[in-house]
């Protein structure tokens, strides 16, 4: 299965696959069995908008966004662990 398949309704992540922030996310997701929706801002020039939109004006990715309607943009692992336990996602 592929990120790309990859579904919940909890999470969006919004990556390219160039980002090494959002390749250590992703990986970080994977190892802790955490689904989510993936946005390639790449080939999506509304979710690259709605990047910018999320970031006050910035198009810094990843950003991660939860069902709580709350954001993380470049968290560290640390903090998007803390996240995804506040959420009782894991």
């Amino acid at each position: 299965m592929t990120a790309h398949e990859i579904s919940s309704k909890e999470i969006t992540m919004y990556s390219a696959e160039w980002c090494g922030d959002c390749r250590r996310s992703k990986r970080l997701l994977a190892e802790l069995g955490v689904e989510y929706t993936l946005v390639d801002v790449e080939s999506d020039a509304s979710a690259a908008a709605k990047v910018v939109e999320i970031n006050g004006g910035a198009q810094s990715i990843p950003v991660i966004v939860f069902s709580d309607g709350t954001h993380l943009t470049e968290p560290s692992d640390i903090a998007l662990k803390a996240k995804l336990e506040s959420l009782k996602i894991i």
